[in-house]
């Protein structure tokens, strides 16, 4: 806790306990006694469980990103790019695991325009992705199939990660992070 402001401290909170019990079972008073707070203390910090469910979402929508814009700046290849779009969701999803949660999972409770906005940030990354994955068919270096299939597949076989990983889990992030690439680039098969 030293050197974080009390409002980075609520919002690491409120993503633990957005996980645990789900945005709308979680209350401001849950979040005010998670950090030893009266109620009415957490609203000099807070405005509202909608703004810290709004601060957690674009915080890590722009993650991704910048992740993204730092990827597809490369002078790199399709297959190059795929490679680092997996392994930057592996290193989100392992660095804050409780934000990327609420991220996922809750993400749907935002109001508008903030749900709009989110929204349209998905399909912003989203799209990009698709599109290195469309040159990747252009250009032989992927097999040819629908580009949203192969979307939705390589994002939904890393969202688990957040779910299962634990720092001290065997085997280390690194072997994690060369077996899912593999698996995702190379398939199963020898």
């Amino acid at each position: 806790m030293a050197g974080k402001s009390k409002r980075q401290i609520i919002l690491e909170a409120a993503a633990r306990s957005f996980r645990d019990k789900g945005y709308q079972a979680t209350s401001m008073r849950d979040l005010a006694d998670a950090i030893s707070l009266k109620a009415s203390s957490l609203y000099n910090h807070i405005g509202s469980k909608q703004e810290i469910l709004r601060d957690i979402c674009f915080d890590n929508a722009n993650r991704f990103l910048s992740g993204m814009d730092d990827i597809d700046g490369q002078n790199i290849g399709p297959l190059e790019k795929i490679k680092a779009l997996i392994e930057l969701h592996i290193q989100v999803a392992t660095e804050d695991i409780t934000s990327v949660t609420a991220f996922n999972d809750e993400w749907r409770h935002l109001e508008d325009p903030d749900l709009s906005a989110f929204i349209q940030l998905r399909r912003n990354y989203e799209n990009r992705f698709k599109k290195i994955l469309e040159t990747g068919m252009q250009t032989g270096v992927l097999t040819p199939t629908d580009p949203t299939v192969a979307l939705y597949t390589l994002l939904s076989s890393v969202r688990w990660l957040y779910d299962w990983y634990k720092p001290e889990r065997k085997p280390g992030l690194d072997l994690i992070r060369q077996q899912i690439t593999s698996l995702l680039l190379k398939g199963l098969c020898q």
